[in-house]
């Protein structure tokens, strides 16, 4: 029988606010252990929380850029479950009545569009942290994350291959980096992926048992725990074994999901509106502020690279596929605009090298906007050589120094003088008989073997195009 997947994403976005959701204390990354704590977001009798008026906003900006329904009216739950990271024994999340509604995502996979519907996005804090002792059969935990804000963007089931689900996951990354309301660092955590996979019959309408997926901090862990997860379920199936719904966590090392307990059901966790906190209400007038507010988001930014710089769609697609790549093309456009289409090529084929990567994306460029424009502009001026400029561009990666520095030190000028050329061309001709005579028999394509003749001698240095001129007057006389 064949089986199709179908999956659904949770993920969990930790909103760029300096202060907690519910208090004012600080949210920054790295702290030491329990130093960004207070008696409201460690739960302590009597104290009453407070709602961040940035994190609702915040979220706003991710229901519009998503095309969600913002609904005018809002309330927070209690989401009761027992774990040691959590210190009042529930979550403030939401519920019943999210923020927002019915949002859409568009993605593209192999060429072929696909607009990924979502079911919500809502508010929550976060939990605290655990930390496991290496050397003993301890645990500590760390609650400075306790009370960070999050917001949860829940998809609907209507991603089927893992391919789809990492790009639908990169294009709500990219969104966020976009709008600067989350770093988008799945290795520190600020980016968290649940997912919800389940095979059923091709054809076939009903879902099948559903497994939920933890532990995956990075695009590469994504793909990899759903293709292992679909061959898990496929070989059950084929076997006539039962799916059990549970919740499964990826593990790298061992490149498989492992079974962590089973799977919780929403009435599991006894929702009721929370009564320390009102329910939010979105006034219009509100919300249009911010929807006039909203930067140019990747879809737009796509489309006016190609109206605007007369770029290709894949081009335009490549280069706004990242917030911090699109601001790199952008910048090095304003200072050579006579050569967008140069520059794009430069980075997709050469820059993209200069690149340091981590688990979440682009950590430093190595080579300015200002440094690529002026190397740029030195080929387009004939000031050097394609061939040079790779040689200038590693060299400019390794000391991020200006391309002029460079070639002045090492006297890599392109010769573009006939006569300083000529004589050498010459030599290669006497010293190539049979080549020459092959030339003149009709082969043309030998002029290729005395063009990189002239360009060894000179160390590359030579204008190509002045080399072929000459060699073709001197081939023929």
């Amino acid at each position: 029988m064949e089986y199709e997947a179908v999956i659904g994403l949770e993920v969990h976005a930790q909103l760029l606010t300096a202060s907690k959701i519910f208090c004012g204390c600080a949210t920054a990354f790295g702290a030491p252990p329990n130093t960004q704590v207070c008696e409201v977001c460690l739960g302590m009798p009597g104290s009453l929380p407070v709602l961040n008026r940035q994190a609702v906003e915040f979220a706003l900006k991710m229901a519009l850029a998503t095309d969600c329904r913002i609904n005018p009216e809002s309330v927070f739950a209690r989401k009761n479950y027992f774990y040691p990271d959590l210190p009042k024994g529930y979550q403030i999340s939401q519920y019943e009545l999210p923020l927002a509604e019915h949002g859409v995502l568009p993605i593209r996979v192999n060429g072929a569009a696909r607009r990924i519907g979502i079911t919500r996005i809502h508010l929550e804090e976060d939990a605290g942290k655990l930390i496991h002792s290496e050397s003993r059969p301890v645990s500590f935990v760390d609650f400075n994350r306790t009370g960070v804000p999050l917001i949860e963007v829940v998809s609907e089931p209507d991603l089927r291959t893992p391919e789809e689900a990492v790009e639908y996951l990169k294009g709500l990354r990219n969104i966020l980096l976009y709008l600067e309301i989350c770093d988008g660092n799945m290795e520190e955590g600020s980016l968290r992926c649940d997912a919800n996979i389940s095979l059923r019959p091709v054809g076939e309408k009903a879902l099948g048992t559903k497994t939920e997926l933890k532990n995956m901090n990075s695009f590469r862990f994504v793909k990899a725990a759903l293709e292992y997860e679909i061959r898990r379920q496929r070989a059950l199936l084929a076997a006539g074994r039962e799916l059990v719904q549970e919740t499964r966590l990826w593990d790298p090392a061992a490149n498989q999901t492992i079974s962590m307990r089973g799977k919780e059901e929403a009435h599991d966790y006894r929702y009721f509106p929370d009564p320390d906190l009102v329910p939010v209400r979105i006034e219009a007038a509100w919300l249009e502020s911010l929807r006039q507010k909203l930067p140019e988001l990747p879809e737009a930014r796509r489309a006016r690279f190609q109206t605007e710089y007369g770029l290709p769609e894949y081009d335009a697609e490549v280069l706004t596929s990242e917030k911090d790549l699109a601001d790199y093309f952008e910048l090095t456009v304003q200072r050579c605009p006579q050569h967008p289409k140069k520059i794009s090529n430069w980075i997709m084929t050469e820059s993209l090298r200069g690149w340091v990567k981590d688990y979440s994306g682009i950590t430093y460029w190595q080579v300015s906007p200002l440094a690529l424009a002026h190397l740029v502009a030195l080929v387009e001026n004939g000031t050097i050589s394609g061939k040079i400029a790779k040689t200038v561009f590693e060299d400019m990666k390794a000391t991020s120094r200006m391309p002029e520095d460079i070639i002045k030190e090492k006297g890599l000028v392109q010769i573009t003088d006939a006569d300083a050329l000529i004589p050498v061309a010459q030599e290669i001709i006497a010293a190539h008989p049979k080549e020459a005579a092959d030339y003149r028999a009709g082969k043309t394509k030998v002029l290729g073997f005395f063009v990189g003749q002239l360009m060894r001698r000179t160390k590359g240095q030579a204008n190509p195009q002045l080399a072929n001129e000459i060699f073709q007057r001197l081939l023929a006389s």
